[in-house]
């Protein structure tokens, strides 16, 4: 049972109750915020693939939990050490880190040394929850935000001020998957122009993927997927080959299509023999980047053999290697010129079927769900 503590305030929020089983709108408790949060208002919440699988508990964030972490919205209330931010401010909410640790304190904060606490935890540093139901704590600060409610207690670290005219309910998914695909490419791989890339994967990171690697000069973009449907929307992106690997050798078609290899892969999927055929994929000296999720103990068997002669480059990438306080206000400029288009792989969602979100993402009928409050 919860503890006497400071006064609650009633929110509405999904719930993810139990392992694979759909969220559950119910109305639950808000405690007010600590020195360091900030009360956000939710005015949207991108849905993203990481949500489905700690919702099925491949990563084991206690259930149950408020999920959510690509939210938007307006502050409605600071924290008494919070100078970031005023009440009113419009924000963009993205992963939590300390910002004290050696790698945060040196712009890597995707790679804070308790990343996985403060984003897969569910509670604060001391053990409590933001989020109460029926006189039981449950899991939140998911991601230092749990953005699956209308109003939620913020990291500080997790907010990302943006002007007052941006389209909140757009921008949303800024916070995370789209922030990965574009930042795998611009801040990981960093491709010069004319340059060859392979993306594997054609869902919302791969294509953000495809979009940056556009933004940066890349002359070959070749977009591999299963789904024609898919391919075809990424040559109307910038794709400038595709191939369908349920019906094509990927690897084959790759070097016939580069003479030689690509000399750069973004490998969106996790699926273990998608992740062999991108090492296959590359040039010599080739710079493949890994962002797909996958559930903790899979494994991808290669060749050592073949290919430590070809002295590629490997990377897993968390968050697109993101510093959220800078790169996010930067796609947002992009898209304001008219030079990211990622809104074009959304489609919003009354928040009242956020069920509905979920399904159509896992059925490949939408590719980045945006729900909205």
């Amino acid at each position: 049972m919860l503890e006497e503590r400071e006064s609650f305030v009633k929110t509405t929020a999904a719930v993810a109750f139990a392992k694979e089983q759909p969220l559950t709108i119910v109305e639950i408790d808000l405690d007010e915020p600590r020195a360091n949060e900030v009360r956000i208002r939710m005015v949207a919440s991108g849905v993203c693939h990481t949500d489905a699988i700690v919702r099925d508990q491949w990563y084991p964030t206690p259930l149950p939990a408020v999920l959510g972490h690509e939210g938007a919205g307006v502050v409605d209330a600071v924290g008494s050490a919070v100078t970031k931010v005023v009440v009113g401010d419009h924000v963009l909410l993205s992963f939590d880190h300390c910002g004290e640790c050696g790698n945060c304190a040196s712009g890597l904060p995707s790679y804070c040394t308790n990343f996985f606490g403060a984003n897969f935890g569910g509670r604060r540093a001391d053990g409590s929850s933001g989020f109460s139901h029926n006189g039981e704590q449950i899991s939140s600060h998911f991601f230092g935000q749990s953005s699956f409610s209308q109003f939620a207690n913020v990291s500080a670290n997790s907010v990302v001020k943006v002007s007052k005219t941006a389209p909140l309910e757009i921008l949303a998914p800024l916070g995370c998957g789209i922030q990965t695909g574009a930042g795998a490419v611009l801040n990981s791989l960093n491709p010069p122009a004319g340059s060859s890339i392979v993306i594997f994967g054609a869902g919302a990171v791969g294509l953000s993927g495809l979009l940056a690697a556009v933004i940066a000069g890349c002359t070959t973009i070749i977009a591999v997927d299963v789904h024609d449907s898919r391919l075809a929307f990424a040559r109307e992106l910038g794709a400038t080959h595709t191939i369908n690997a349920s019906t094509q050798d990927a690897v084959a078609e790759i070097k016939e299509i580069t003479g030689a290899g690509a000399q750069f892969a973004l490998e969106t999927t996790g699926v273990p023999a998608v992740f062999s055929n991108m090492t296959y994929s590359l040039a010599v000296r080739g710079h493949a980047v890994v962002v797909g999720a996958a559930a903790l103990g899979t494994n991808a068997n290669f060749d050592i053999g073949s290919l430590l002669p070809m002295g590629i480059t490997v990377t897993m990438v968390v968050e697109g290697d993101s510093v959220p306080s800078t790169f996010v206000p930067q796609l947002v400029d992009l898209y304001e010129r008219g030079l990211f288009p990622f809104d074009k792989l959304t489609k919003q969602y009354p928040f009242a079927e956020i069920n509905q979100a979920f399904d159509d993402s896992a059925a490949g009928l939408t590719l980045k769900p945006i729900v909205v409050f």
